[in-house]
């Protein structure tokens, strides 16, 4: 049940709402890193999209891994948006999956670019985006433990 008395002093009824007190991963600095997954999500989705419509014979494995990426930054994206440790907890799982996916996809496009003969979004650890890829992650990690919920706060 809402509890609109106390809202103003915990942040918006939404938050309270969802039984995790006041989001504070989603202002200041926050509401950027969402707009950069939120960026990421769509142009890797359309991108990946495009791929596997269009070319998937060319490159199965490079196509999938775009679309899984795609995956990752749209589960990070709505779970950064999100109140409540529950959906800390899977901001923190998708960031760490895209960190590892970023490492692991990038190295072996270094050392086996026959695997990859087209690029990915983590592909030579995203250098065809401005290696933001490999930047983000451990950006949103930092956010992420900067901002972690109190021991208190229950689950929504």
């Amino acid at each position: 049940m809402k509890d609109q008395h106390s809202s103003s002093a915990l942040g918006s009824r939404a938050d309270v709402a969802a039984g995790g007190g006041r989001n504070t991963r989603n202002t200041g600095p926050g509401r950027l890193l969402i707009a950069v997954y939120a960026v990421f999500a769509i142009s890797a989705s359309a991108r990946a999209g495009y791929q596997i419509l269009t070319k998937f014979s060319e490159a199965p494995l490079a196509y999938l891994l775009s679309a899984f990426a795609a995956l990752v930054y749209v589960v990070a994206t709505v779970s950064l948006a999100k109140a409540g440790s529950t959906w800390f907890k899977v901001s923190v799982a998708a960031v760490l999956v895209e960190l590892v996916g970023v490492l692991v996809v990038g190295a072996l496009s270094v050392f086996d670019p026959v695997a990859f003969p087209h690029e990915t979004v983590w592909s030579l650890f995203g250098r065809g985006y401005g290696f933001i890829p490999l930047l983000l992650p451990v950006l949103g990690l930092v956010w992420l433990y900067r901002r972690r919920p109190s021991q208190g706060q229950t689950a929504p």
